[in-house]
């Protein structure tokens, strides 16, 4: 088993920024990938990136690219999603979620494909 516990949420102005950490531990050696997904009120579950636990290759939704930015640090077993002008539209709860046991290098964007998951973290952007 892989635990998740995510930080860093909060409430903040439009052009803002915020920095998610997510914290595992548990049976870590299995990861190959740890993503974060978010869910704004009455959608479903959106991908908003993700990064390869070995080689720390990062993808990201086209919502969020060039804005935010997920890096880890394997000594520590954190995941950090970095958000930068943020927009109204990104008011969601953020979830950290982690894939084990598939391919290092696969697209994983799809967050049914996901294994563990965190708890959530508010994120609300104020216009």
């Amino acid at each position: 088993q892989v635990q998740l516990v995510e930080s860093g949420g909060g409430l903040v102005q439009a052009g803002d920024s915020l920095r998610l950490s997510c914290a595992a531990s548990g049976r870590t050696f299995s990861l190959v990938a740890m993503g974060w997904v978010r869910q704004a009120p009455g959608k479903e579950r959106e991908f908003v990136g993700r990064i390869t636990w070995s080689a720390g290759s990062t993808l990201y939704a086209d919502s969020v690219r060039g804005r935010f930015t997920i890096s880890r640090d394997n000594a520590k077993n954190t995941v950090h999603l970095q958000m930068n002008s943020l927009k109204p539209e990104d008011t969601a709860v953020y979830y950290c979620a982690a894939v084990s046991g598939g391919v290092a290098y696969g697209v994983y964007s799809n967050p049914a494909r996901y294994d563990y998951w965190g708890q959530g973290t508010q994120v609300t952007v104020s216009s």
